[in-house]
């Protein structure tokens, strides 16, 4: 089935640090106006999604609410369809504007030690993860609150370089604890549904887009869409050679509109005719 829509990772897909990526802008904005369903879907977890639409807009890209998907969006969907209420929210301070109706119990602040939580969230805390934060969480565990993964991915490309992401930190208390995480962002397979049907469409009808080939790329191949890996953020090239093969591998988001050109479901929606077909 050829992809009808696009989600979009963020981070190291469309910009890096505190820019776009060249021919970003562009790119989406050609899509855009060639009416092709598409909606950004990211991990990011470490600011609520009205932070992440201001950088955007400082930034040069202007989106309204809703076509952008987050991890922790995904988390209080998720939660709130469990009847989850009290959280042990391992997520940075500003995130905790997505998660808006949950009883959160910060792992920052001295902790009663009757406290029970039902659940543990964990996001990126990046500088402020700590023992005694991973100690709160565990001992939450052992008292027989669910892990839930807001995402887990391993790291990222920040502005100065690769550095730990969620993932490590999971992995430890998964082990000490012996448990295992829910996750509630890519790769998860409800997270690919839910981003499909806020655009409309099915997993199979979509193509995902990123810089990460397991939460991206490998998550929505294994899901049911296509995956297109692209050569920005963390990219590298050893991850390739030691993993299942992304579905297409371009060098940027700027090569988009020419991949749905020929590989979409593009040629009656305005964006032009794949090679060797007559235009419509």
């Amino acid at each position: 089935m050829k992809p009808r829509g696009l989600l979009l990772d963020l981070d190291g897909t469309v910009f890096v640090g505190d820019a776009l990526l060249p021919g970003a802008a562009d790119a989406i904005a050609e899509l855009d106006e060639a009416g092709i369903p598409m909606l950004f879907a990211t991990n990011m977890t470490r600011r609520p999604r009205r932070i992440l639409l201001e950088k955007l807009t400082r930034m040069g890209l202007t989106l309204p609410a809703e076509r952008v998907y987050t991890a922790p969006i995904a988390a209080a969907s998720w939660l709130a369809s469990r009847g989850i209420r009290r959280i042990l929210a391992c997520v940075a301070r500003d995130t905790c504007e997505d998660l808006a109706g949950f009883d959160l119990v910060d792992p920052r602040l001295p902790m009663d030690p009757g406290v029970s939580c039902q659940a543990v969230l964990v996001g990126d805390l990046g500088d402020e993860w700590s023992y005694a934060i991973l100690n709160a969480a565990f001992r939450q565990l052992m008292g027989g609150a669910e892990l839930v993964a807001v995402q887990r991915n391993l790291y990222w490309r920040a502005a100065d370089g690769l550095s730990l992401d969620a993932g490590p930190f999971i992995l430890g208390l998964e082990a000490a604890a012996r448990v295992q995480a829910t996750l509630v962002g890519k790769p998860s397979p409800t997270y690919f549904e839910r981003a499909a049907e806020l655009i409309g469409l099915t997993v199979p009808e979509i193509a995902m887009v990123g810089d990460d080939i397991q939460s991206d790329v490998l998550g929505a191949q294994q899901a049911g869409a296509t995956g297109i890996l692209v050569r920005t953020g963390k990219f590298h090239p050893e991850d390739v050679a030691r993993s299942e093969p992304p579905n297409h591998i371009l060098d940027s988001v700027a090569d988009l509109p020419a991949w749905f050109r020929e590989f979409g479901d593009a040629v009656t929606r305005g964006i032009g005719s794949p090679p060797d077909a007559p235009s419509r």
